[in-house]
C-alpha cells in the first residue's frame, strides 16, 4: 500500500491501540521554562524521567532580550528570575540537558534543535509550545502538547493520540521578487483560513517547496498550527541532509550513511492518498500582511483593509467588523497607509540568519524612523550575523540589537507594546492583546519588517529594493 510521509511516521511509532486512542513512542521531547508544571506533577507521582537524554530544556519564552550581562542574576524581575532558576533546579534533578541562559547555544526551542541536529527526519517530537511543527520541516512528525501530557511524555516516553487525517498542499512555480517563505504561509492561512487545517497534518509539496531553504521551510512549518493544523511537514530531501550533516547531535560516519538511507524511505509513496489537498500558484504569491486580529484575515500589501459590508455571511462580517475596530483601522483604506508605532524582527518563525540577512539588506537602503528590534533566535544566530557584520548594517541603520529569546512574540519577558501601539511584527501571531495589552500586531515578513521601519508604515519592499 502506497503510504504518505506521516503514515510511515506514525506506523513506525505505533505502540499500541486502545479504544480509538494509540499509544505513540516519543523520540524528542521539547521544554521551556513553563513546564514547571509537568515537574510538579511528576514530584507529586513521586516519578522521574524515563529518558532525560531524549528530553531537551530551552531558556527562551520567560528571558529578557536585554540586560543579560550578569546571567540569571542580572533578571530584574523576580517572577521571571524564578522561572529560570526553577527550570535550572528541575533539569539538574533529571539529567536533562538545558540550554540555559548561560549557555553558548541558548536560544528558542525550535530554533536551537535544527541548528544542534538534535531535530532528524523520521522522528516523533513532542514540545511544550504549539509552534513545534516547526520541526516537522525536517521530514518529522512534531506537535505541541500541554503539561499534563508533556508529564505523561517524561514519564514513560510515549503519549496518547488519536489519528489526525492528511492534508497536501502543493505549490509549484518560482516565487516573485521580494516574496518569502513568510509570504508563502500567510497566503495559504489566508487561503484556506484558521480552520483550514483543523484535523489534519498537512504536507507541504511541490517544487516551491522543494527549492525553499531549510529556514524557510521551518518558517512555513512553524505556521501550520495557525491554520489550525496538527502538524505540517516536508519530505526530507538533499537539503534537508546537508544542513544536517556535522551538526553536533546528528550521526556521524557509518551511522551517517545508515540514517540518510533510511530517511531516503519516508517521502511519501508515489499514488499515497491523501483526505484532502489543496494547490496554489507560486507567481500568484505577493508580499503579504494582516490586518486584522488572526492570521487569516491578511492578503497582499498591495490590497486594502476589507469593507464587512461586502461580506455576505453575517457571522465572517462581524468577526471583520470586530477586528477592524480593534486594530483603528478604516474599511477601504490602503495597506500601505497603516502607520506602525514599533517593528519586531524575531520569534520562533523568522530568527534565524537568512531572516537576519534579508532584514539587514533592506536596512542599508535607509534609517529606522520608529523604534526597531531586531532579537536572534538563537545565541549561534547571533554570534554568525556579527560575524557577517550584519549587526553592524542593522545598528548602523538604528535598529536596536538584542539577545536572543522569544521576546516580544510571548509579550510575558518585559519585551511587550504598550496600549494602542501598532507593530509590524516577523512573529506568528496576532491576537488581540498577544504582543501586549491593547497592542495591535500586523503579521509580516523580515524584509517587509525592515521596510516598515523605515518608512514609518506598512510598506512594499519591492518598491524599496527596485528603486535601489
Amino acid at each position: 500500500m502506497a503510504l504518505t510521509l506521516f503514515e510511515k511516521i506514525w506506523n513506525r511509532h505505533l505502540v499500541v491501540e486502545e479504544e480509538g486512542e494509540l499509544l505513540l513512542h516519543v523520540d524528542r521531547a521539547l521544554i521551556h521554562e513553563g513546564s514547571s508544571h509537568a515537574f510538579d506533577k511528576l514530584d507529586q507521582q513521586g516519578r522521574a524521567v524515563a529518558r532525560p537524554k531524549q528530553v531537551f530544556a530551552f531558556n527562551d519564552h520567560y528571558v529578557p532580550t536585554t540586560g543579560r550581562e550578569k546571567g540569571v542574576a542580572g533578571i530584574a524581575n523576580a517572577d521571571i528570575r524564578n522561572m529560570v532558576i526553577k527550570l535550572q533546579t528541575n533539569t539538574a534533578k533529571h539529567g536533562i540537558t538545558l540550554f540555559g541562559i548561560d549557555d553558548p547555544r541558548q536560544g528558542i526551542l525550535h530554533i536551537v534543535p535544527p541548528e544542534q541536529g538534535i531535530t532528524q527526519p523520521g522522528l516523533l517530537i513532542c514540545g511544550a509550545d504549539s509552534h513545534t511543527s516547526t520541526h516537522g520541516a525536517f521530514g518529522c512528525l512534531a506537535f505541541g502538547i500541554g503539561a499534563s501530557d508533556m508529564m505523561h511524555v517524561m514519564a514513560t516516553q510515549t503519549i496518547w493520540q488519536r489519528q489526525q487525517k492528511t492534508l497536501r498542499i502543493v505549490i509549484d512555480g518560482t516565487l516573485g521578487f521580494g516574496v518569502s517563505s513568510k509570504d508563502v504561509i500567510l497566503a495559504i492561512i489566508a487561503h484556506i483560513g484558521v480552520a483550514g487545517g483543523t484535523g489534519h497534518v498537512i504536507e507541504y509539496a511541490g517544487s516551491t517547496f522543494r527549492n525553499m531553504s531549510m529556514e524557510g521551510r521551518m518558517t512555513v512549518c512553524n505556521m501550520s498550527i495557525e491554520a489550525g493544523a496538527r502538524a505540517g511537514m516536508v519530505a526530507p530531501d538533499d537539503t534537508t541532509y546537508a544542513y544536517m550533516q556535522g551538526r553536533p547531535y546528528a550521526p556521524a560516519d557509518a551511522q551517517w550513511d545508515a540514517a540518510v538511507a533510511l530517511w531516503k524511505q519516508l517521502p511519501s509513496d508515489e499514488g499515497a492518498r491523501f483526505d484532502r489537498e489543496v494547490a496554489l500558484n507560486a507567481a500568484e504569491i505577493a508580499p503579504m500582511v494582516t490586518w486584522g486580529t488572526n492570521p487569516e484575515q491578511g492578503g497582499p500589501v498591495t490590497g486594502v483593509v476589507p469593507n464587512p459590508r461586502d461580506i455576505r455571511d453575517e457571522i465572517a462580517a462581524q468577526e471583520v467588523a470586530s477586528a477592524i475596530e480593534y486594530q483603528a483601522l478604516t474599511p477601504g483604506m490602503a495597506l500601505t497607509d497603516i502607520k506602525v508605532d514599533k517593528v519586531f524582527i524575531g520569534s520562533c518563525t523568522n530568527s534565524r540568519i537568512e531572516d537576519i540577512r534579508a532584514a539587514a539588506e533592506v536596512a542599508k537602503l535607509g534609517r529606522a524612523v520608529v523604534p526597531a528590534w531586531v532579537v536572534p533566535g538563537s545565541q549561534v544566530v547571533k554570534r554568525q550575523a556579527e560575524k557577517e557584520g550584519l549587526d553592524q548594517i542593522l545598528k548602523a541603520a538604528n535598529f536596536e540589537w538584542r539577545e536572543p529569546g522569544c521576546s516580544l512574540c510571548t509579550a510575558i519577558n518585559g519585551d511587550q507594546l504598550q496600549p494602542g501601539e501598532r507593530c509590524a511584527s516577523t512573529s506568528n501571531r496576532n491576537f488581540k492583546g498577544r504582543q501586549g495589552t491593547g497592542g495591535r500586531t500586523h503579521l509580516v515578513s523580515p524584509a517587509m519588517a525592515a521596510a516598515a521601519a523605515l518608512k514609518g508604515r506598512l510598506t512594499d519592499v519591492r518598491d524599496l529594493m527596485k528603486g535601489a
